[in-house]
């Protein structure tokens, strides 16, 4: 799957963007339909510690779905991120098993 990284804020390094890489490829797994994946990592400047911004959108034929996680790591908010989508996608795929 296609997935594209953009960091704002700062510079994400190659190990943060291999572990993205391997966790949306899970997704594969789930529903084999998917087209692309956009992923956003933003960096909030609040006195808070959960000021990491992990945001992914998966488009898939005919449907997007948008996942915004706030985390205290990466890391942690693409696992968040990406055990969503895959319920969201295990529902759409038995949603269209249905009315086939």
């Amino acid at each position: 799957m296609k997935v594209n990284m953009q960091s704002v804020n700062f510079n994400a390094d190659q190990k943060l963007i291999n572990f993205i890489q391997k966790r949306m490829d899970k997704l594969d797994m789930f529903y084999d339909k998917v087209i692309k994946s956009d992923v956003y990592l933003k960096v909030d400047n609040t006195s808070n510690k959960e000021n990491k911004v992990f945001e992914a959108r998966v488009s898939v034929p005919g449907d997007s779905f948008v996942v915004k996680k706030q985390c205290r790591t990466f890391e942690e908010g693409a696992d968040t991120a990406v055990s969503s989508l895959e319920r969201q996608l295990l529902k759409r795929k038995e949603k269209l098993r249905a009315y086939s």
